[in-house]
């Protein structure tokens, strides 16, 4: 490689090392409002899990969205990736994942189908036999709020309380930290009860003899529809955070490796440098012996 192209490889890297470099300060900035976003979110997620449970075990509410089933066969699938890739293993945790998950029980379900939020996991699976999506939703990072949380929650529970599905299930990166994103699996239909830190404590906040206006059972269908959809948007912005998360790592990491080629790059410019002086300096030298002799 001649010094010229060595020059001109310093100053490509470099330009590279301020993209990644603008990358990593602007996920920084997005991930800090939506790790605000997500911290608000989860005991508000949590608080109304615990009221329907109480209200429900105390006056024995039935509701279709709580019907467990032993042995669901017609199960939908939702899968939450980004749309935009630079994050690192962020989707490859999730689609690979859900790859797997369809080799092992496709044949094990009477229905097996999925729905996308997000263009990367849609990419990768559509050509790996997997069956026509119900939906793919784009621009989630872009466009997330809770009317498309609600607007989403609303077509899963008509699905399943129709018929069409014994069991929702979510696969998504959940946020942990600036450096943790774990993938997680979520059965959010039918509501699992149980999961309450209510039920499991034997606490009740509401008498029996309690009168509620209006009745317990249309309390608990606004607060399941109202649950269902927070869980939904919190799994959302759970994604949305992650991915963040792990585009600002991505990116700090390759700003760090452009600095270090930067420095190999330079260190070789230097040593060819040197070495094409010397070599110039013995042809000198050589050349006034030669005139002396």
């Amino acid at each position: 490689m001649s010094l010229k192209e060595i020059r001109g490889r310093i100053a490509s890297v470099k330009n590279t090392q301020q993209i990644t470099k603008a990358m990593k300060m602007v996920s920084a900035a997005k991930l800090r409002r939506a790790q605000d976003n997500i911290i608000n979110l989860r005991p508000y997620a949590k608080g109304v899990l615990g009221l329907i449970a109480d209200i429900a075990a105390t006056h024995r509410v039935n509701h279709p969205l709580l019907h467990l089933k032993t042995n669901p066969q017609k199960i939908l699938v939702v899968v939450i990736t980004s749309d935009r890739g630079l994050c690192g293993s962020f989707n490859a945790s999730v689609s690979k994942y859900v790859e797997n998950y369809y080799k092992e029980n496709k044949d094990k379900y009477e229905q097996l189908d999925f729905l996308y939020v997000g263009r990367k996991g849609f990419d990768y699976l559509k050509n790996r036999g997997f069956p026509k999506p119900v939906d793919v939703i784009l621009n989630l990072a872009r466009e997330i709020s809770y009317t498309l949380a609600a607007n989403v929650a609303e077509r899963l529970m008509t699905a399943f309380t129709s018929g069409g599905y014994d069991e929702v299930r979510f696969v998504y990166n959940e946020f942990k930290s600036a450096i943790s994103q774990n993938r997680e699996t979520e059965t959010l239909l039918p509501i699992d009860m149980s999961q309450s830190s209510l039920i499991n404590q034997n606490e009740q906040k509401f008498s029996k003899d309690l009168i509620f206006e209006p009745s317990p059972e249309e309390i608990v269908e606004d607060l399941l529809h109202k649950h269902f959809a927070v869980q939904v948007y919190r799994i959302m912005c759970e994604s949305v955070a992650g991915e963040h998360a792990a585009r600002m790592t991505a990116m700090e990491n390759a700003t760090n490796n452009a600095v270090e080629m930067v420095n190999n790059l330079t260190l070789k410019y230097n040593k060819l440098r040197q070495a094409a002086i010397t070599t110039e300096l013995m042809e000198i030298s050589s050349g006034a012996e030669a005139l002396k002799g």
